[in-house]
């Protein structure tokens, strides 16, 4: 530890802070966008149409079985290419890279939060579906007011968990030139060329902040756990 410079860790801590506001917005935006995608697609799974069911199936399957930076690098390098094969036009459409992240990360998300609610409306009797039949309410009303808000209670620790999951994945983001909490600390590293103390730095800013949420959740879990 002797030539490790704690004044660039300092001076860089502005920058920082500002990847670091970056990692936590496409956190959030995504885990919401994510989640609510991921509604639709456990209802549509969990529907009597077969075809509608089995479309949400294949999505779910594809975006579980390839990594992450794939379907990344895919979006923002590949759609731009089709868009302009269907459009006709002369030149592919920008897209660009923060428009990417937040869209990449709410379509590839919404796949295992579509698991996380199918377990969470599973989880709950086949009884009160048909008790909300017999007074008179459709499905979606079944849904939204009986079925959904007791199955939020079962899957919100898991939701969280999945969304410390996706906070870490945020930093592949860094191979886009997006300047989040890792790219920050990569422009830094290599114009100071402190490579050591940035991604020591940014090492523990993840731990503390990963291992908070990870406390917060269990208290949470143990708060709403239903006594069986």
């Amino acid at each position: 530890m002797e030539g490790f410079d704690w004044a660039s860790i300092s001076a860089s801590l502005p920058f920082l802070m500002k990847g670091l506001s970056y990692t936590v917005q496409l956190t959030v935006v995504a885990a919401i966008g994510g989640t609510l995608w991921g509604i639709l697609l456990a209802l549509a799974r969990l529907s009597g149409i077969a075809p509608l069911a089995w479309a949400a199936a294949a999505y779910v399957n594809l975006m579980r079985s390839v990594p992450l930076l794939l379907v990344i690098f895919w979006f923002y390098f590949l759609v731009p290419v089709i868009l302009q094969s269907i459009t006709g036009a002369a030149y592919p459409p920008k897209i660009g890279p923060d428009r990417s992240a937040y869209v990449t990360f709410i379509l590839f998300e919404g796949a295992y939060f579509c698991e996380i609610v199918r377990a969470g409306i599973q989880s709950i009797p086949k009884g009160q579906l048909g008790a909300a039949y017999a007074i008179g309410l459709n499905y979606a009303q079944a849904m939204r007011l009986i079925i959904l808000p007791q199955a939020l209670r079962n899957m919100l620790p898991v939701l969280l968990t999945q969304t410390i999951v996706l906070f870490q994945d945020v930093s592949l983001v860094a191979l886009l030139n997006v300047t989040d909490l890792v790219g920050a600390a990569v422009k830094i590293a290599q114009r100071d060329s402190r490579l050591v103390e940035m991604y020591t730095l940014v090492a523990v800013v993840y731990f503390v902040l990963s291992y908070a949420l990870s406390l917060a959740v269990k208290a949470l879990n143990r708060r709403i756990a239903i006594i069986r």
